[in-house]
């Protein structure tokens, strides 16, 4: 099983941007999909955006889609998340994500993930 680590959290003002990184154990399979999720306090953890590891086919919530990109090197090996104009609603733990489901011309889907990190805590202050 993959193994994920993410890093590139932090504290910023609302408007601010952070770009969080995430180290897998080995590159992803041909068509299976990565992902970002978040979770906030209280709350149940949610789907922030996907990626197919083999097309670059994206997948965004409606709450983070024009603010937020998810992107992946050529080695298949790191995930990124690039969190611009940020608000509060935004602060959570986020958390990488690894699917084995093979996608290979449709968007990856939230419920698809099996595979997760420790997660890296942002926090917007207004």
């Amino acid at each position: 099983q993959v193994q994920l680590a993410e890093s590139g959290g932090g504290s910023v003002q609302a408007g601010g941007s952070l770009r969080l990184s995430c180290t897998a154990s080995r590159a992803a399979y041909r068509g299976t999909c990565m992902g970002w999720f978040r979770q906030a306090p209280g709350k149940e953890r949610e789907g922030v955006a996907t990626i197919s590891s083999t097309i670059d086919i994206t997948n965004y919530a409606d709450s983070v889609r024009g603010r937020f990109t998810i992107s992946q090197d050529n080695t298949k090996k790191t995930l990124y998340l690039q969190m611009n104009n940020l608000k509060p609603d935004d602060t959570a733990l986020y958390y990488c994500a690894a699917s084995n489901v093979i996608r290979v011309s449709t968007p990856c889907q939230f419920d698809e993930f099996n595979t997760w990190g420790q997660g890296t805590q942002v926090t917007v202050s207004s």
